[in-house]
C-alpha cells in the first residue's frame, strides 16, 4: 500500500481534478488517496463558523451559497452534471449542512467550528469520486470518519490509535486498488465530527500510513519539494533534496508550512519515508525525507510566521519571576489553547510570544491580568533562520526592530515589529 495526499492547491478546480486522477491512474499499484478541500474552501467555512456561531444568518446564507456554486460549477466543469444518481451523497452532505444552520449554536465555538469545516474535505471527496467512476477508475470512497477515532479536542483532537487499527482492518481496503478519503477529520466514540488542526491531511496521511503499513506517503504540493524558504516571498528559495526525520520535525515545530508538525513522528516511529513532490511536476524527484546515519549539510532555512503576539508578564510586587509564576501562567496558556511559539524571562519579567487568536486572545489577556501585570505588542512577526550564518541574518533583519532574540547551536530566532502598538 503507498499513501498519496492531495491538499487544497492540487485539487482547486476541474484541471487539477483531472491531473490529480492522471497521477493517480499511473500508480499502477494499491494506492490510498487523501483528499483536502478544494482551494481555501476551508477558509471560507471559517468564515461560514463565524457567522453561524455569532448569530448572523444572512452572512451565513450568503457565504453557504458562495460555498455550495464554487463546488457545484466544478461538477458542471466537469461534466458531470449528469451523473445526478452518484452525486446524491454530496447533495446530502449540503442538505445537512444548511439544516445546521438553521440550528441554535451551542456555547463551544471550537465545537461548532469542527461540525462546519469538515464539510470541505466532505465535498472534495465526494467530486472526486463521482470523477473517478466517470474515467472507469476502481475506487472505493472511504468516510474518514468511520476509521480516525479522537478524542473530543475540538479543532485538535487526538488520535486513539488502537482503536482506529480497529476500525481501519474493518475497511477491508485491500479489496481494491484505490481508496479515497479525506484528510484533516475524524470523529469521537459517539461519532461526532473532530478535526486534526489547521492543514492536518498531512497528519492523516501519517496516520493512514500506519494504520495499513504503508510503505511510503506522498504529499504533493503546488511546489517542487521542501524549500528553504517560502517561494512565494523569497526570490532565493531552493529545493533541499534530502532530510532527515529530525531535520523535518524540527522545522515543522518552528512553523515551516510544508508539513503539518504532527506527521513526522509516527512515520518516523515505523520508518516510513515521505516524498514532498510537484503536482505540476509530478515527473520530478521532489524531496525525501526519511532515516539518516550521518548529518547533512544545509544551507540557511527561512521560516516566517506572521500574527504573532508578544505578552510581557510580571508580578504586580515587582518581586523575582520564579517557577511558581512560570507554572502558573503556562497553565493559564494550555486553559486557553494558546500556542507559546518562542518564551524567555529576566529577573522581573517574563516574555511569551504567541499565535494571535482573536477569539480566545482577550479573555486570555483579562485572566493572566487578574494575577499578573501584563503588556503586549500585536502585528508581530516571527523569523527563524535553521543553520544560521551571519549572512543570512543580515539579510533577513535589515530595516527591521527585534524585540526578543534566541539563538542556539543551529537555530537563530527574532520577534520583529512593524507597526505594533504597546498596550
Amino acid at each position: 500500500m503507498h499513501i498519496h495526499k492531495f491538499g487544497g492547491a492540487s485539487v482547486k478546480d476541474a484541471e487539477s481534478l483531472k491531473n490529480l486522477s492522471s497521477i493517480i491512474h499511473k500508480q499502477n499499484r494499491p494506492v490510498i488517496v487523501v483528499v483536502s478541500a478544494m482551494g481555501k474552501t476551508t477558509n471560507v467555512l471559517e468564515d461560514l463558523t463565524e457567522a453561524y456561531f455569532t448569530r448572523e444568518p444572512a452572512r451565513a446564507e450568503a457565504v453557504f451559497e458562495k460555498i455550495k456554486q464554487f463546488h457545484e460549477q466544478i461538477y458542471l466543469d466537469l461534466g458531470l452534471d449528469k451523473y445526478a444518481k452518484k452525486a446524491a451523497p454530496f447533495t446530502e452532505v449540503f442538505g445537512w449542512l444548511k439544516q445546521k444552520l438553521h440550528k441554535a449554536p451551542s456555547l463551544n465555538y471550537d465545537y461548532e467550528y469542527d461540525q462546519i469545516v469538515h464539510c470541505g474535505e466532505l465535498f472534495s471527496s465526494l467530486i472526486i469520486n463521482t470523477w473517478f467512476q466517470h474515467k472507469g477508475i476502481d475506487v472505493q470512497w472511504v468516510d474518514a470518519r468511520d476509521i480516525i477515532r479522537t478524542d473530543s479536542t475540538y479543532r485538535s483532537a487526538n488520535v486513539n490509535w488502537e482503536t482506529s487499527k480497529k476500525a481501519f482492518d474493518r475497511q477491508q481496503v485491500h479489496s481494491t486498488r484505490i481508496m479515497l478519503t479525506q484528510g484533516f477529520i475524524g470523529s469521537t466514540p459517539e461519532g461526532i465530527s473532530t478535526t486534526l488542526g489547521r492543514e492536518g491531511s498531512d497528519y492523516t496521511a501519517a496516520i493512514l500510513a500506519v494504520l495499513s503499513g504503508s510503505k511510503d506517503v506522498t504529499i504533493w504540493k503546488d511546489v517542487p519539494g521542501v524549500m528553504n524558504a517560502d517561494p512565494k516571498h523569497h526570490d532565493f528559495s531552493e529545493k533541499m533534496p534530502l532530510i532527515s526525520y529530525q531535520e523535518a520535525i524540527e522545522l515543522a515545530y518552528y512553523g515551516a508550512k510544508i508539513i503539518h508538525p504532527r506527521t513526522i513522528k509516527p512515520l518516523e516511529n515505523k520508518k516510513i519515508p515521505l516524498y514532498v513532490k510537484s503536482f505540476l511536476e509530478p515527473g520530478e524527484k521532489g524531496t525525501e525525507i526519511k532515516h539518516v546515519e550521518k548529518e547533512i549539510k544545509l544551507s540557511p532555512v527561512y521560516i516566517i510566521k506572521n500574527g504573532q503576539v508578544l505578552l510581557s508578564v510580571s508580578p504586580r510586587d515587582f518581586s523575582f519571576i520564579m517557577e511558581k509564576h512560570i507554572s502558573r501562567i503556562f497553565d493559564m496558556f494550555d486553559m486557553y489553547n494558546a500556542h507559546v511559539s518562542m518564551s524567555q524571562n529576566s529577573a522581573i519579567n517574563y516574555s511569551i510570544c504567541v499565535d494571535c487568536n482573536k477569539r480566545k486572545l482577550p479573555t486570555l489577556l483579562d485572566r493572566l491580568g487578574e494575577e499578573f501585570k501584563v503588556l503586549y505588542n500585536e502585528h508581530l512577526q516571527l523569523i527563524t533562520i535553521r543553520h544560521y550564518t551571519s549572512e543570512a541574518i543580515e539579510k533577513m533583519l535589515k530595516g527591521k526592530r527585534v524585540l526578543l532574540e534566541q539563538r542556539s547551536r543551529k537555530t537563530a530566532r527574532f520577534l520583529v515589529e512593524d507597526n505594533s502598538k504597546v498596550h
